[in-house]
């Protein structure tokens, strides 16, 4: 049962009735690890807090810089030189006590990130290498966890959910083979600040909608976003039956 503390802070998410109490009490029941708390995992952790996902793992090894406050909301100047997952833990335990919060401010390798993986029931990569990228696909799909996946450089973003729980859903590495561009990230780039808090902020979205069970998800679509023309592209994303991951 809710308390009335509890009704009243989420209230206006219960009184939607695709949400309602029992909604809630999955987003409360819930957890979910946010790998990177970068321009995209800020706003996506404060986002999941504020919504009352009651457990959230964070994971980044970073220390927070000068150049991070252009876009990565939940720092402030006080925070500079500091763990960026312990930055963000405070920022959530300030805007939502209840919520439980991990940081795991180092780099994780692949036994320690299944085991992270493991312990959630979905998984947000906010990553910006595509190494990261396929290592965390890979484990969610051999634990059969929901990732949200999602990418922002220059004026252009993608977002996409792979949930093999949906045995037609593809995977990241049906949508990328190979490893990628490395050198195609924000620091090699530039990214404009509120893409960034958009993309994050639809990634808070969609684990929303996959804990409660509402509405459509992006399972076997891209959406691909040009802020420039302020224009949105779906692509149908279809699962590859040789895929060496999910095939």
């Amino acid at each position: 049962m809710l308390s009335d503390a509890q009704l009243l802070r989420y209230s206006r998410q219960i009184m939607l009735p695709q949400i309602d109490i029992i909604g809630q009490q999955a987003l409360l029941a819930a957890s979910v690890l946010i790998v990177g708390v970068g321009g995209l995992g800020c706003p996506a952790a404060l986002y999941l807090a504020a919504a009352g996902v009651g457990r959230l793992v964070l994971n980044d090894m970073d220390n927070v810089d000068l150049s991070n406050l252009q876009r990565q909301v939940a720092y402030r100047e006080t925070d500079l030189g500091l763990p960026k997952a312990d930055s963000v833990k405070q920022a959530i335990q300030q805007l939502n006590s209840s919520i439980d919060v991990i940081a795991l401010s180092y780099q994780l390798d692949e036994a320690q990130m299944a085991h992270a993986i493991s312990q959630v029931d979905l998984v947000l990569d906010c990553t910006d290498n595509f190494s990261t990228r396929h290592l965390i696909n890979r484990l969610c799909v051999h634990a059969n966890k929901p990732l949200v996946s999602a990418a922002a450089v220059g004026f252009e973003a993608q977002l996409s959910v792979f949930d093999r729980r949906n045995r037609a859903s593809p995977c990241y590495h049906c949508l990328y083979p190979d490893l990628g561009n490395e050198n195609l990230s924000c620091a090699e780039n530039g990214v404009l600040g509120p893409l960034v808090g958009v993309i994050g902020a639809m990634q808070a979205l969609e684990a929303v909608k996959i804990i409660t069970g509402i509405g459509r998800n992006l399972v076997g679509r891209l959406l691909v976003f040009d802020a420039l023309r302020m224009e949105w592209r779906e692509l149908g994303l279809p699962r590859d039956p040789a895929c060496q991951v999910c095939g």
